[in-house]
């Protein structure tokens, strides 16, 4: 599944590097931290069941996205960037002493009363969150490896959502076991290191008017993915 190219609106000349920067930023507005059910999610205002749905859909997005970096890196044909890239997966599998983002996510499902045989079972994990993740990985399965990099620079937006969850849920939800926050506390650092490498490949591949509508439509098309997550966990725990 591509990412559709709308030429109609592409620059007559170039973006500059910050130019562009500053577009696929302005995204911003469309990130799902501004999707009614986050709101509600991080006002303090979900029960227990929704917050419970939430986290083992979302399961279904984490444990993919090691296979659309592996992905991205069996398209990869420059070893540089293959070395730097392969620490993504290492981050959410684990390696050594570090347990990894998967597992940090298995036990805040925990934490939330969701019982690690049913996440890995992934039977609560609804026919809309599949199909938006399985379109993702596709998509960075298909695509060029710098079009994979740049659907990944949603990262740009992620540290506030963590942060946002950090501040509230120990005050929102008090019956959730603080150590099952520790997949947000994790994320922020290396988010922020993610973002850097993205867009050093994006800025620097995506270069002519084409090209650079190409990237801030990837870009709208990730945020597409995420957002669409939220709504069908919405329409199963209505808000």
């Amino acid at each position: 599944m591509n990412a559709p190219i709308k030429l109609e609106n592409t620059p007559a000349i170039p973006w500059t590097a910050n130019e562009l920067e500053s577009r696929l930023r302005a995204l911003e507005s469309r990130y799902h931290i501004h999707h009614p059910f986050n709101r509600m999610l991080n006002g303090g205002r979900c029960s227990p069941a929704q917050i419970r749905g939430w986290v083992a859909n979302r399961f279904y997005y984490q444990i993919n996205i090691p296979l659309k970096d592996a992905a991205i890196l069996s398209n990869c044909p420059d070893r540089a960037t293959r070395r730097r890239w392969i620490q993504r997966l290492t981050d959410h599998d684990g390696q050594g002493g570090n347990e990894g983002g998967i597992e940090a996510w298995v036990r805040l499902g925990e934490a939330v009363g969701v019982d690690r045989d049913t996440m890995w079972s992934q039977r609560l994990v609804l026919p809309g969150v599949r199909f938006a993740v399985d379109a993702y990985v596709n998509f960075a399965r298909r695509t060029t490896w710098q079009e994979g990099v740049c659907s990944s620079l949603t990262e740009m937006f992620a540290p506030q959502i963590h942060l946002d969850r950090l501040a509230g849920w120990p005050s929102h939800y008090p019956w959730i076991e603080p150590q099952g926050l520790q997949y947000f506390r994790s994320r922020v650092p290396l988010a922020q290191r993610d973002v850097e490498h993205g867009l050093e490949v994006t800025l620097s591949h995506f270069r002519t008017p084409a090209e650079q509508q190409r990237a801030v439509e990837i870009l709208q098309f990730k945020l597409d993915i995420l957002w669409s997550i939220l709504d069908a966990v919405e329409k199963a725990w209505p808000i």
